[in-house]
C-alpha cells in the first residue's frame, strides 16, 4: 500500500520534478560560470577580497528558487486532488489518514532534498577546487536558509491547498507569508548561522499545520 502510494505522487509529480532538477541546476552552473569569469578576469585576490569585504556571494539570482519550487510541488501533489475530489478518496485508503497524509509529504520533502542536494553538489564541487574552505563556508550559509525556505514553502502550501474552506485558507495564506518572510530578512551569508534550528522549527510546524487541514476536511468542513 505504501509503495502504491508513493508511485501516484511519483506519477503526478515526475516531469515537474525533471524541469524543476533542470532550472536547479541551470542556475547552480550559471552561477559558478559566473564565478569562474570573474576569477578569471579579477584574479583570485581581487575575487577573494570582495567576498570578505563585500559579502558577494555569486549565487544570489538562487535566492528565489527553492522557496518556487517546493510552491510547485505542493500545487502540482496537492491542487489535483482537491479540485478532482479525489483527496477524500485517498484518505479512505485501508490507511490512517495520518499516515497517508505522512506518505505524501514525505515524498515532497525527500524529493525536495534529491533537487536541493543536486544543485547544493554542483556549487560546492564547483567552488571547492578555486576558494578558500572559509569562502565555501559563506556560500554555503547564504544557500541553506534558502534551501530550508524551499521545505517551508512546501509545507505551507500543502496546509493552505488542503484547507477545505476559504475564509480559513486566507488566513493560512497570510500566515505563511509572514512566517515565509524570516527565511529572507538577513542578506548577509552565515547571518542565519545559529538561527538555523529556529527554522528548522518553522519547516516542522508546518508539517503539524498540514495535518490541521487534513481533519478539518475529512470532518467536513467546507464553505
Amino acid at each position: 500500500m505504501y509503495r502504491a502510494l508513493l508511485y501516484k505522487e511519483w506519477i503526478k509529480s515526475r516531469w515537474y520534478l525533471a524541469a524543476a532538477l533542470v532550472v536547479l541546476l541551470a542556475f547552480s552552473t550559471y552561477a559558478m560560470v559566473r564565478l569562474y569569469r570573474a576569477l578569471a578576469m579579477m584574479g583570485a585576490g581581487h575575487i577573494w577580497e570582495v567576498m570578505v569585504m563585500r559579502h558577494a556571494v555569486f549565487v544570489e539570482q538562487m535566492e528565489y528558487l527553492p522557496l518556487l519550487a517546493g510552491l510547485l510541488l505542493a500545487v502540482v501533489q496537492f491542487a489535483p486532488e482537491m479540485h478532482r475530489k479525489c483527496l477524500k478518496l485517498t484518505l479512505h485508503l485501508p490507511l490512517s489518514a495520518l499516515r497517508t497524509t505522512g506518505m505524501m509529504l514525505s515524498f515532497g520533502v525527500a524529493a525536495l532534498a534529491l533537487l536541493f542536494g543536486a544543485s547544493f553538489a554542483v556549487i560546492v564541487a564547483s567552488a571547492s577546487p578555486v576558494l578558500a574552505r572559509e569562502l565555501v563556508a559563506q556560500i554555503v550559509g547564504m544557500l541553506l536558509p534558502w534551501y530550508a525556505a524551499g521545505w517551508a514553502a512546501y509545507l505551507f502550501a500543502a496546509w493552505v491547498i488542503l484547507e477545505p474552506t476559504w475564509r480559513r485558507r486566507l488566513v493560512n495564506i497570510l500566515m505563511s507569508v509572514l512566517l515565509l518572510r524570516i527565511f529572507f530578512l538577513a542578506p548577509v551569508p552565515c547571518a542565519y548561522a545559529g538561527f538555523l534550528p529556529f527554522l528548522t522549527g518553522v519547516a516542522l510546524l508546518a508539517s503539524l499545520l498540514v495535518w490541521l487541514s487534513v481533519v478539518r476536511f475529512t470532518a467536513g468542513k467546507q464553505d
